[in-house]
């Protein structure tokens, strides 16, 4: 009889009991099969809980951990989001003026009939609506302040597409909860030592608490510390910080002047001369942030940005400085360890890429999980994939920064060509003559989808010139009539659909 497989990861939070509790319900933990699962957190540490946001995939993620969405949002003070509002990106305000645009979670409308971006494009600049609201109605439901679905559509379902915001901490313990119920060992107390073998894996880990503890399989999920990939194992960073330079956010929280005051369904990102500011609303509190560049300003400019984009409470918030360096490890499976969360890299809070991450690692570890055999075989798989997907986000990232007109220097220095990666070079070269499409990219390697770059740079006032073929899209009254169309669904779902506030309060009285 083959002996159990273990697995400790080693740190808590949102990062840790999301491996823990997804490898235990991918392992088929429960069943009592050949695999153990041990987690070992320390109290001592604190989790960042000032408000996150989450791809559409947590849903996916969230109903296979067999989580109930109603107790999510009570649990977590989780509200929906629709995706995500610009302000001031694409130039600085004027007079009072601002400049906005809107990324939304659901993709553009599609008909066999016309292909509405070519036909949004050859419209009038100065007269046609923003790029969002022509191709897809959730725009005009999200700034209505209406819900993505209404209260009778089961869990992780409605009528469109939407992600949430939420406590960081509350979310670390509703997926605790689950872990342990579907079978993960917990146990709380530091590590005090990482012992190496001859060949440099992980032999042990030493825990004051809990004494020597080892295991087939040792994740890290010590966040930016690092602890046994950094720190004991000596793998390097990769910094990206010549092309995302933001290094540092002031984070805070603020009650709602009035308890029923609106949420927002999106995240409101509001850029400033250094870097851009987070505006997150949770069912009882904002939860906002400044990320700046270091480089750019310091930090008791940051503070009064960020205070002054509080308001006249701006006197009430203690901000909690958030330090971070732009990049990854290459390798993040070396031997018998592997880095899921902060420990294996962070890009920035921009586009809320750190949880898909945690998402990707976690369903390639349970799928190249070995079973048998060498416990590192599949680290070179893991970390081709691993490295391919960071690239992609900073390549992605970095779009909403280099189309910027704005004239300080952060944004200049975005714009210089030398700060832009040469992939992104070659494809915004492309276009300037033909939209985003699907063969730009490959699925696997990819956190965004090639309409999620059509937002960005339609939004931000890139031009795609398709006067000279005007006459290869001959269908204008056929796209017009499903401009039309969606118009009208717009309308109707602002109807339809409730206030967002108050599908929350239905979410958390049914509790």
């Amino acid at each position: 009889m083959a002996r159990k497989r273990s697995i400790l990861i080693v740190g808590g939070g949102m990062a840790g009991w999301l491996t823990a509790a997804y490898l235990a319900r991918a392992l088929d933990l429960s069943a009592g099969g050949p695999i153990e699962i041990t987690l070992l957190e320390s109290p001592e540490i604190g989790i960042i809980g000032v408000g996150e946001g989450a791809f559409p995939t947590i849903r996916t993620t969230l109903k296979y951990l067999g989580i109930d969405e109603g107790r999510f949002i009570r649990e977590a003070s989780a509200t929906f989001k629709q995706g995500i509002r610009f302000t001031d990106w694409a130039e600085a305000p004027v007079d009072g003026r601002h400049h906005h645009f809107f990324h939304p979670f659901e993709a553009p409308f599609y008909s066999e009939e016309a292909n509405l971006v070519s036909y949004w494009l050859l419209q009038d600049e100065a007269t046609r609506p923003p790029f969002a609201e022509a191709v897809t109605f959730q725009n005009r439901v999200a700034e209505a302040k209406r819900a993505p679905k209404r209260p009778h559509e089961g869990d992780f379902s409605g009528p469109l597409n939407y992600a949430y915001h939420f406590d960081a901490a509350m979310v670390a313990q509703v997926l605790a909860e689950r872990a342990r119920a579907l079978g993960v060992r917990h146990l709380q107390g530091r590590m005090s030592e990482v012992a190496l073998d001859d060949s440099g894996a992980i032999a042990r880990i030493v825990s004051p608490e809990q004494g020597d503890l080892t295991a087939d399989l040792y994740i890290d999920c010590t966040g930016f510390r690092a602890e046994m990939i950094g720190k004991a194992m000596g793998v390097p960073f990769k910094s990206v910080r010549d092309v995302l330079f933001t290094d540092r956010a002031l984070a805070c929280k603020i009650p709602y002047e009035q308890p029923d005051a609106p949420i927002e369904s999106f995240t409101i990102a509001t850029a400033h001369e250094a870097g851009w500011t987070w505006d997150i609303g949770l069912s009882g509190a904002r939860g906002i942030g400044c990320v700046y560049s270091s480089d750019h300003i310091d930090d008791a400019r940051a503070e009064a940005i960020l205070r002054a984009h509080v308001g006249a409470r701006g006197c009430e918030i203690t901000p909690r400085l958030i330090p971070f360096e732009a990049g990854y490890r290459e390798k993040q499976w070396v031997k018998n360890c592997v880095a899921v969360g902060l420990s294996g890299g962070f890009l920035e809070p921009l586009e809320s890429t750190g949880v898909v991450l945690i998402e990707a690692a976690i369903g390639m570890i349970a799928e190249l999980f070995p079973h048998n055999g060498p416990v590192d075989a599949p680290a070179r798989r893991f970390n081709e994939l691993m490295t391919a997907r960071f690239d992609n986000i900073v390549t992605f990232l970095k779009l909403h920064y280099c189309l910027s007109r704005r004239t300080e220097p952060f944004w200049r220095d975005n714009a210089d060509p030398a700060t832009i990666p040469e992939r992104l070079i070659e494809l915004l070269e492309q276009w300037k003559y033909r939209p985003p499409g699907r063969f730009d990219f490959i699925l696997d390697l990819e956190s965004f989808a090639f309409y999620n770059y059509q937002y960005i740079l339609y939004g931000m006032g890139f031009r795609t010139d398709l006067t000279p073929v005007r006459g290869d899209f001959p269908n204008v009254a056929g796209a017009e009539k499903i401009f039309a169309r969606i118009r009208s669904f717009g309308e109707r779902a602002t109807h339809e659909l409730p206030a967002h506030r108050a599908l929350i309060q239905q979410i958390n009285a049914e509790g």
